[in-house]
């Protein structure tokens, strides 16, 4: 895939995004989760559910950054970039729809994701029909004449 300046920029922003949130919710579980009004308190086991997903926004915070910076691995990373930030998006959007809405930096955050997460999606899309515009029959090849 060629890498734009565009795709770079919104994988670099995505992927730092993820990886320093993923950062604070793995080092400073309590504390991040304050800044939205939600109290973990001390209990290991909640904690540790609550870190481990900080540790997978890390790794694949990670991942997104490096295809900023190694075009063999834009496509995957944008794939990635998409999966990420839609399926937490989504999830919020359903909590909103089930448990009802939280408050606004929750709310904020889900538009952020959605909001990155189509932006990927968009550039996935754009690659799949690029890609159906270069088979062989789109150029003629192997047409009956």
């Amino acid at each position: 895939m060629h890498s734009t300046p565009t795709v770079r920029a919104l994988l670099v922003v995505s992927g730092l995004l993820a990886a320093s949130i993923g950062a604070a919710i793995l080092f400073a579980p309590v504390a991040f989760h304050a800044t939205h009004g939600v109290e973990l308190g001390r209990d290991a086991d909640l904690l540790s559910e609550v870190r481990a997903p900080g540790a997978a926004l890390v790794a694949l915070g990670g991942l997104m950054l490096v295809g900023a910076f190694r075009r063999a691995s834009t496509l995957a990373s944008v794939a990635v970039a998409a999966a990420v930030y839609l399926a937490y998006g989504g999830a919020r959007v359903l909590s909103m729809a089930v448990d009802g809405v939280p408050n606004a930096g929750l709310v904020g955050a889900a538009a952020i994701e959605l909001a990155l997460g189509g932006a990927c999606a968009f550039v996935l899309l754009r690659v799949f029909v690029r890609s159906l515009e270069r088979t062989p029959a789109a150029d003629g090849i192997g047409e009956v004449a």
